[in-house]
């Protein structure tokens, strides 16, 4: 039998080979599948520092992601200091001592809200489907983008920090007393982070998400010891700036940046972070398993 063919058409010629075929038999494409080990599935920590990976390689290649973390804490930090400086302490150098821990807490506890606007756009765009069909620990995913945004809570600590100490600020507590206050801060913007976790999966877009979360971001941060003592204010609004978390926290960070140490705003900072992961963490998961 003629193993080839030409046809001719024209100027076109074609030549088509005909190839014996034999289909493989059942036992064959069972052993070339499952002769080989399954390779063995990742821990829940390998997976989550993947998703993590995942995105820093986001702003890699987006890197505008960057100017939250880097132009908009240094704009907060002179635009606050110089003009309240003067009115409130009596001087820049005075203020910022008092100012750049409150400041640094309020400007990277915004910035966790980019979370959630994160979680929803790849919501949109489809990206949770492949993840959910992934044989790997079902909460990495989330923890990946929280842990992906430490880095840049990170990035904004240092910005910020070097601007103060350009412009005059003196940490009492050196090193090791910024080192625990950043620490602290990070453990606490780790756990807030999943409230918008939880706002980026029940939402329906990206401006839904930013509107929810300036609206409980505004107050939390502004009325708070972040510009000012408390002590200043009336009655009625103590009994909520003492016992709002971001007060909690921006105590903490000063008094330990200042070389003290104190246990009670540690142990409610740490208290409200425990009950965020707890509340809103076990909520996301419910969301993202029945998105």
């Amino acid at each position: 039998m003629s193993t080839g063919t030409t046809v001719s058409t024209g100027k076109d010629t074609q030549t088509t080979a005909a190839l014996d075929f034999v289909a493989p038999k059942a036992d064959e494409l069972a052993a070339l599948f499952t002769g080989r080990a399954r390779p063995p599935r990742p821990s829940a920590l390998a997976a989550s520092l993947t998703f993590g990976w995942r995105a820093m390689l986001k702003i890699k290649h987006v890197p505008e992601q960057l100017f939250d973390v880097t132009a908009f804490p240094i704009m907060m930090v002179l635009m606050y200091t110089y003009l309240f400086g003067g009115a409130l302490a009596g001087s820049v150098a005075e203020y910022i001592q008092f100012l750049l821990p409150g400041i640094l807490v309020m400007s990277v506890v915004m910035i966790t809200m980019y979370t959630g606007v994160s979680v929803n756009t790849d919501i949109e765009k489809g990206v949770f489907d492949r993840f959910r069909t992934l044989p790997i620990w079902r909460p990495a995913p989330m923890v990946g983008y929280l842990l992906g945004d430490v880095v840049r809570y990170l990035i904004a600590s240092a910005v910020m920090l070097t601007v103060g100490v350009i412009i005059g600020y003196r940490p009492d507590g050196g090193m090791p007393g910024i080192l625990l206050g950043v620490a602290l801060l990070l453990v606490f913007s780790f756990a807030f982070s999943w409230i918008w976790t939880m706002f980026g999966l029940l939402l329906r877009s990206e401006k839904s998400v930013m509107g929810v979360s300036m609206m409980v971001i505004f107050p939390l941060t502004f009325l708070s010891n972040v510009f000012v003592d408390p002590k200043t204010m009336p009655g009625w609004l103590q009994a909520f700036v003492n016992n709002n978390p971001v007060t909690h926290l921006a105590t903490a960070v000063r008094e330990l940046m200042a070389g003290n140490w104190p246990g009670a705003d540690i142990a409610w900072t740490l208290g409200w972070s425990a009950l965020f992961v707890l509340v809103f963490g076990w909520v996301t998961m419910r969301l993202y398993n029945r998105k």
